[in-house]
């Protein structure tokens, strides 16, 4: 196998066809309580190597932001998509989630013959699409894909944190915290809160009850 086909362990022959393009899609932001689910789609381009793919949350965040520039540059296709707090309740989070995916892939210039997605379900897809348990983990573009999801969604966490002080989100990014939730008790949901989310629910409902008494 050639190095350009091999990075870091992670295997570009877990596809049938290494010629096919192959687009890599991961989410970020399922658990929080607040802001948008983030999603990414990338298409890797086997001659142009990236080194230290791998599982964003096991990198550290200063190595995290250098491949996100490096992925951006060398990567064929690449997409950033969301689903909005309003889409989460109303749809919620899975529904939100597949959908976000399938916008991070149809929002790739170049369409890949196979989206491999990160988890044990796949959204709808034009085309054919694989569920990989710990993808981002084995997979180069599963891997490529958090990493942009996952370095887009903090940095609007930490706009989040100057909009809406006292809630410590630019360091939980949004996660049910202690520090969280004592201070979505004490300050009650923003507009970025998901209300179809239980702690966000009980504190939207004990702040009208105290605004009514």
């Amino acid at each position: 196998m050639s190095k350009a086909s091999r990075q870091m362990g992670l295997d570009f022959m877990l596809v049938d066809e290494v010629e096919d393009l192959v687009a890599g899609v991961d989410e970020v932001g399922r658990g929080p309580l607040c802001g948008a689910v983030v999603t990414a789609a990338v298409i890797l381009d086997p001659s142009r190597p990236i080194l230290g793919l791998n599982d964003s949350k096991k990198l550290t965040e200063a190595r995290r932001e250098k491949l996100y520039d490096e992925i951006c540059e060398k990567a064929l296709s690449w997409c950033i998509a969301r689903a909005e707090v309003e889409e989460i309740d109303e749809l919620n989070i899975l529904h939100a989630t597949m959908l976000a995916m399938q916008r991070a892939v149809e929002g790739l210039h170049i369409q890949p013959k196979l989206a491999m997605i990160d988890g044990n379900r796949c959204p709808k897809l034009s085309m054919r699409a694989e569920a990989v348990v710990q993808g981002d983990s084995k997979v180069p573009a599963i891997a490529a894909a958090s990493i942009l999801a996952k370095v887009s969604r903090d940095r609007e966490m930490a706009a989040f944190e100057l909009i809406y002080p006292g809630y410590g989100i630019g360091g939980h990014k949004g996660y049910p915290t202690p520090v969280h939730l004592e201070a979505l008790t004490r300050l009650g949901p923003t507009p970025i809160h998901r209300r179809s989310f239980a702690p966000v629910r009980l504190a939207y409902e004990a702040r009208e009850n105290l605004i009514e008494g």
